[in-house]
């Protein structure tokens, strides 16, 4: 390429400008696309090459090696500068009055992009996509890794371009292109409830002493007599405790313990038979005034008269 003093010869276009924002002329529709404003000579230049159309440029910060794509709306610019969307000299990391490389390329169409809304706010639109639609249509080309703008309802809404097909930099012009969401940037997924901490070490497991259930023990209640008369001893209370000795009266009048083979032969709430334990005393001779009484209701008795059949009365009928 050269250049005869006019017009440059080749075809590639490059030349380097000084940036400032769309608000320093009267342009506000730069703010919500992708489209610069250049210098009228870069159109004679641009007309003398045989370049393709639309007109796509790439925008290098050559201070930091950072690249974005865009179109041209129109050539008014004063020679020397170009006019940029805001948003798009915060991709680039640049200044009023910064030096960028301008240079003509030829991107693809876009078969595929992936788009991430910095806000939920952009989802909770009533019809996001058919938005999103409107709004890329100020729009000529996308390339990944920027950040770009969507204006709705006096709102500006910042989306990251997340992955593009069938290149890093796609033409969005005249093209179906697939388009796929990711998560907002701002996005929390709700929180699931966490199970307890599981305590460190093997848990002990905790003894639970069994309370020894009571056992029936027969007769252990209190004698009445039949007559009403209050007892003339009162009956020793059961002992529960096993580890006491039932203590026996043998024959002779003296208390013995039991010995363990004798405990196992009474099985509890069983009467046991054949031990010396078990033997009813014998009965005590009757007593001699007893006995007298005895003989008295004897003769009472033989004393009382007999009764005799018809011994009553006679009376006739006739009277």
């Amino acid at each position: 390429m050269f250049f005869d003093g006019y017009h440059y010869h080749g075809t590639t276009f490059e030349q380097s400008y000084r940036c400032y924002p769309a608000s320093f002329i009267d342009k506000p529709q730069i703010e919500s696309g992708d489209k610069i404003i250049m210098p009228p000579s870069a159109l004679d230049r641009l007309a003398s090459l045989h370049i393709d159309y639309p007109m796509l440029f790439e925008v290098r910060n050559a201070g930091i090696e950072r690249v974005t794509h865009c179109g041209v709306l129109e050539f008014i610019a004063e020679e020397g500068m170009i006019y940029m969307p805001y948003w798009m000299m915060q991709n680039l990391l640049l200044q009023e009055g910064d030096i960028v490389r301008v240079r003509n390329v030829t991107l693809p169409k876009g078969t595929y992009v992936k788009l991430q809304p910095h806000t939920t706010d952009f989802l909770d639109i009533s019809n996001p996509k058919a938005i999103l639609e409107t709004a890329l249509r100020n729009y000529s080309c996308l390339t990944t890794g920027d950040s770009i703008m969507v204006p709705y309802n006096n709102k500006k809404y910042f989306i990251d371009i997340v992955e593009t097909k069938p290149a890093n930099a796609i033409s969005i012009i005249e093209t179906d292109c697939e388009v796929d969401f990711a998560p907002p940037l701002d996005y929390k997924e709700p929180e699931r409830p966490t199970a307890p901490a599981a305590a460190k070490g093997p848990a002990k497991a905790e003894e639970v002493v069994a309370e020894p259930e009571p056992k029936f023990n027969p007769f252990t209640g209190s004698g009445r007599r039949l007559d009403g008369r209050p007892l003339a001893y009162e009956p020793a209370p059961a002992s529960s405790s096993k580890d006491k000795q039932p203590v026996v009266a043998n024959g002779n009048g003296q208390s013995s313990v039991a010995s363990s083979s004798e405990k196992a032969t009474r099985a509890q709430g069983k009467l046991v038979f054949g031990a010396n334990a078990n033997r009813a005393p014998k009965e005590a001779a009757p007593k001699v005034g007893a006995a007298k009484e005895t003989k008295q209701e004897e003769q009472e008795k033989k004393d009382e008269p007999k009764f005799q059949a018809f011994s009553g009365k006679k009376y006739s009928l006739r009277g």
